[in-house]
């Protein structure tokens, strides 16, 4: 499938100390990406990308995401320019803004989320730049900040966000949505619109996180992937049918992932559910031909 990027997610719940092992595996099986989560009490986003890249010689590593009320924005730009320094053109930094409940309990919600994120990552993009930057912004205020050592290589900064507004403010200001799962063509449609709307040029790209469970057994697949896209429906407020996935036969789901890039995913990333995953990478490149 020409020019579309398959990237693979190390799920939150495995445990750390398999990430590097795992991250090899991928690599050795052809894939373009692999993306690392950071979601409060897990794992942290910077330090898991590190492992990653420490282990592989040719992987894209992507953080989805860091959450922008954890973070200053000059520390943030600091961990991503020395990942970016080290490991040129193969970071892609993903911020979000959280998860409002999980803020609250460790007292960082933001009076205004929106101009967090566009604070944030406006700053974060700047500095990564090499640039002093002076904020005196709503939720962001930084006075004369300038990196040391930034990348010859900027990574580029991606907005990991669902509603309208935000997906404006992603067009506006970063370089690239990352849509959350279980989100399929229709909804990648919008989104361009939406990022358009904000500003969004034709370099603006999609990343879009999908469950994957890929077996012969078309039960066992279903039983598989019930409690993660039922949980999700009721996220995305959408009936469990309509959560969007990549599964099936091999042939079926590298079907499903030409339906992403024809609605105009650059990359989309497998949140692979069920046993044996690299197996089932596995499977899904060989149906692509990879």
């Amino acid at each position: 499938m020409t020019n579309l990027r398959i990237g693979v997610m190390y799920d939150r719940d495995w445990a750390p100390e398999d990430l590097p092992g795992f991250a090899r595996q991928a690599e050795a099986l052809g894939v373009d990406d692999l993306w690392v989560v950071e979601d409060l009490g897990w794992n942290g986003g910077v330090s898991a990308a590190a492992v990653a890249l420490g282990a592989t010689e040719r992987l894209r590593v992507g953080i989805g995401i860091t959450p922008a009320p954890l973070r200053s924005p000059a520390l943030l730009a600091m961990e991503l320019a020395t990942l970016a320094r080290v490991f040129p053109g193969r970071l892609v930094a993903g911020i979000g803004h959280g998860v409002r409940e999980w803020m609250v309990s460790v007292g960082v919600a933001p009076r205004s989320p929106l101009a967090l994120l566009e604070e944030t990552i406006t700053a974060v993009r700047a500095l990564l730049r090499g640039e002093p930057v002076r904020l005196e912004g709503r939720e962001v205020r930084l006075d004369g900040v300038q990196l040391v050592h930034p990348p010859a290589e900027p990574p580029p900064v991606v907005a990991g966000v669902v509603r309208p507004r935000s997906l404006e403010l992603s067009g506006r200001v970063a370089d690239g949505t990352l849509i959350a799962e279980g989100h399929g063509p229709r909804d990648l449609e919008n989104t361009r619109v939406l990022t358009t709307k904000g500003g969004a040029g034709p370099g603006h790209t999609l990343t879009v996180l999908s469950f994957c469970c890929v077996g012969e057994d078309p039960d066992q697949v279903a039983q598989t992937l019930h409690p993660h896209t039922q949980g999700h429906g009721t996220w995305l407020g959408r009936p469990q049918e309509e959560v969007f996935t990549v599964s099936g036969k091999p042939a079926q789901a590298a079907e499903q992932l030409h339906e992403l890039r024809t609605a105009g995913a650059d990359t989309v990333v497998l949140r692979i559910m069920g046993p044996e995953p690299l197996q089932q990478l596995e499977a899904v490149l060989k149906a692509l031909g990879r």
